[in-house]
């Protein structure tokens, strides 16, 4: 049976921690930025953590085992 191939989209957008959670970046961070606030703008630059409702998308996506 051949190997499952990582979707190259989501290889570009998602990263593994070290305790096997999804890291990701928000959106809504990349234009139109002088209508958001200081703080907004801010707290968009963090990553963020994939929720579990999506967790098993995303893993999938990334031909990661459970």
């Amino acid at each position: 049976m051949p190997k499952q191939k990582t979707n190259s989209g989501a290889k570009k957008r998602f990263k593994i921690t070290g305790s096997g959670k999804v890291k990701m970046a928000h959106a809504y961070k990349s234009h139109i930025l002088t209508k958001k606030s200081t703080k907004r703008k801010r707290r968009l630059g963090h990553f963020g953590i994939v929720s579990d409702a999506d967790m098993g998308n995303v893993r999938r996506l990334l031909a990661i085992g459970k």
